[in-house]
């Protein structure tokens, strides 16, 4: 390692990597130098000015967001002339400004208006009249106001860069400049909004925030996203109990500032007027509503009397409750209602990757690992659509280290444009591994992200090629709910407990619950079955929790209101293991936790599974479920931490056929989507996978295709 750059700045002496830009080194020393453009992680650009500091024996003012470090070097980023030059920049940044801070979205979180107050002159030299444009409306999402763009083309950059979408521009020239869509008059993107909470004025806002509240009239919650696996942490601005906005500016959490249009602007399903709020009890045919105390007290008399008589109970859990809520579940079932009769919608073969890989430590990536592995190989997955942060991750990687990325996949996906990438057909995808097989044997390290094309056997013939390689190799099996991994790892199937420890008895799967007519009982916990396939359990008494009156809730005997994951404490564990905190944002009347449900339904029949307090079933968790013994001071603080599987045997009964991927794109999260009116507002929704025409360039060879030019960079790495 080359030894560190010795400089002084501010009289401080300081010590950096050769190479290290002088604006970074200096906030590693604690001082910080303003900037508007420059921005971590992407491009630099040098177009604001703001952060010009003096250095000794040069002639001028230097630009300290492209300046390297030098030995010797002696920096003064505060002194008068330094402090006069940035003055005048803000001066010319005003020129056109409409001073309209009293009602812009960004008063109180505004760069601009921050920097204006350290350094700004108190009067304007400018008595002309301002240009003015009219503010513009791109989607239901992003609106923007010209007159407040101090164009440092953050929004450009994140979304070229970034999202590989390319979807902001430049447009005219000089004091004209505007930011424009390339799309002409609406965006065609994500409609992720990182341009939105990365603009550092109010230029671009949101259209779920506009003229609603003020950052101080907020509590600000981090939680983590309730729509797909990635374990995003989302920060919900709540006033009044009710959810107003969701960022993560803090960057905490394994996503840092980075959340797809789900979790920035889907939280609205939380807020729907079709929420449940009253207990319902079929009554005459038609469900009523009722008091709570009689919709449990119901449910327990049955259940007390089936289970007197040696009943057949069936148990549906959800990939979107805590990992305490599945845990007390199975818990439940097996002690009370004395059955194995519980599954949950699998979407990922994990149990088959843990038994393949039987005996390894550390052959499971985490999320920060996807940012600095040296290769990459993705099979069967439409990343940006399915698993937008670990596309944003690997497309940073490639960008900051140069990462080697291949691509086994149907049809095109966005990593198309960076990628090596050969199509096929889903079951010849180990043909298409060999086409890579060479080079991926000459990569220092690789990590293997699959999806549920990628189960049973097909599993162990993944890792059996990656073992030919002779390389260490990681794996990320791609479940696709919230809480996919915990509904495994907490034991909602038929044939492992908790911590994918066998059971004595294996109890009917998830389609034999839904489709076995003798069933007396059929519990279901936050999931519509009834969405996907027909339920043919006619006899049996239904009890139905969710937060909407969906398909299955219909078809009930008793329908109890749940809440939703940012209304509950507890955990999750993302699709690469890390286990992180629930923590309750807003409420809705008249709906509990499941956590609550369950341990008031026991008490209802004199039985006792333990206390209320999430973090005390989580301690239970730590010492009975294998992988699970973490430090829980640490979650509660809001960090992450990776869970540590069972390196052993997995006994089970492989059931390929039950691996059902969600197929959500960025526009559709199962029944929570279809509530949401935000993400069924702009025009890209619903979306669909493996389908963009400008990057399908592959010519079909047989069952599996050849990309005719597999590495096409669209910008350079940064």
């Amino acid at each position: 390692m080359p030894d560190p750059v010795k400089l002084t700045i501010d009289g401080q002496a300081v010590h950096a990597a050769p190479g290290t830009l002088l604006i970074n080194a200096a906030k590693e020393a604690g001082i910080a130098i303003p900037a508007f453009c420059y921005y971590d992680g992407l491009a630099l650009q040098a177009a604001c000015r703001m952060c010009l500091v003096e250095v000794e024996k040069t002639p001028k003012l230097q630009v300290a967001c492209t300046l390297p470090v030098a030995e010797g070097m002696v920096v003064y980023t505060d002194s008068p002339t330094v402090r006069q030059a940035r003055k005048g920049t803000l001066e010319f940044l005003l020129t056109n400004h409409p001073l309209d801070c009293p009602v812009c979205d960004k008063g109180g979180e505004c760069e601009l208006q921050d920097m204006v107050f350290r350094y700004g002159a108190g009067e304007s030299r400018y008595r002309e009249e301002k240009l003015h444009v009219d503010e513009k409306q791109w989607s239901p999402v992003v609106f923007y106001d010209a007159p407040r763009c101090i164009l440092c083309y953050r929004c450009v950059r994140i979304c070229g860069e970034g999202l590989g979408v390319s979807a902001l521009g430049v447009g005219n020239r000089g004091a004209a400049s505007e930011i424009v869509p390339n799309g002409g008059d609406h965006l065609d993107c994500d409609e992720c909004g990182a341009c939105i909470d990365i603009c550092p004025v109010g230029a671009l806002t949101s259209g779920t925030y506009r003229y609603k509240t003020r950052p101080w009239e907020m509590e600000h919650v981090g939680t983590i996203c309730t729509h797909c696996s990635n374990g995003c942490k989302t920060t919900l601005g709540i006033r009044n109990g009710e959810i107003i906005r969701a960022n993560n500016r803090d960057r905490s959490g394994i996503n840092g500032e980075f959340l797809c249009v789900k979790g920035r602007y889907a939280f609205d399903f939380n807020g729907h007027p079709d929420r449940l709020t009253t207990p319902l009890v079929r009554q005459n045919g038609e469900l009523k509503p009722v008091s709570w105390a009689i919709a449990l007290a119901t449910v327990a008399k049955k259940f007390l009397e089936l289970r007197a008589k040696k009943g057949r109970f069936g148990v549906l859990g959800s990939n979107r409750t805590s990992n305490e809520e599945n845990f007390l579940l199975q818990k439940f079932a097996r002690r009370l209602l004395n059955t194995n009769n519980i599954d949950h919608h699998r979407t990922g073969d994990v149990p088959t990757l843990l038994d393949a890989l039987s005996g390894r430590t550390g052959a499971l990536a985490t999320m920060d690992e996807l940012y600095t592995t040296k290769a990459a190989l993705v099979i069967d997955s439409d990343l940006a659509q399915e698993h937008p942060l670990i596309a944003f991750q690997l497309r940073a990687n490639w960008r900051h280290h140069k990462a080697h990325v291949y691509v086994v996949s149907p049809g095109p996906v966005r990593e198309d444009s960076y990628a090596e990438t050969v199509r096929a057909e889903s079951g010849k995808e180990s043909e298409a591994l060999e086409a890579f097989r060479e080079k991926l044997a000459k990569e220092p390290e690789l990590t293997i992200l699959f999806g549920a094309a990628i189960k049973g056997d097909s599993v162990r013939r993944l890792v059996a090629f990656g073992d030919s390689l002779g390389i260490p190799v990681k794996y990320v099996c791609l479940v696709d709910y919230s809480n996919s991994r915990g509904a495994s790892d907490m034991g909602l199937l038929p044939d492992l407990g908790p911590g994918y420890e066998a059971v004595p008895e294996p109890g009917l799967n998830y389609d034999q619950i839904l489709t076995d007519g003798a069933l007396d009982a059929l519990w279901i916990v936050g999931t519509n079955p009834a969405a996907r396939q027909p339920i043919g359990v006619s006899k049996a008494f239904v009890v139905v929790q969710d937060l909407f009156l969906t398909e299955t809730a219909r078809l009930a005997d008793v329908v109890l209101p749940a809440a939703s994951a940012y209304e509950k404490n507890g955990t999750v564990t993302s699709v690469t293991g890390e286990i992180q905190k629930l923590t309750r944002a807003a409420k809705t009347m008249g709906a509990k936790p499941d956590l609550e449900i369950l341990l008031l339904l026991a008490k209802e029949m004199r039985e006792d599974l333990g206390t209320l307090k999430p973090e005390s079933i989580f301690r239970e968790i730590s010492s009975s479920v294998k992988g699970y013994d973490v430090s829980f001071p640490i979650i509660e603080t809001g960090q992450a931490l990776p869970t540590y599987p069972i390196n052993g045997r997995v006994a089970f009964r492989s059931e390929p056929d039950l691996i059902r991927p969600a197929e959500n794109t960025l526009f559709t999260s199962g029944t929570l989507g279809r509530y949401s009116k935000m993400l069924n507002s702009v025009m890209e929704a619903p979306g669909a996978l493996y389908r963009d025409p400008l990057r399908d360039t592959g010519t079909r060879v047989g069952s599996v295709t050849q990309e005719t030019q597999t590495t096409k960079p669209v910008d350079k790495p940064q």
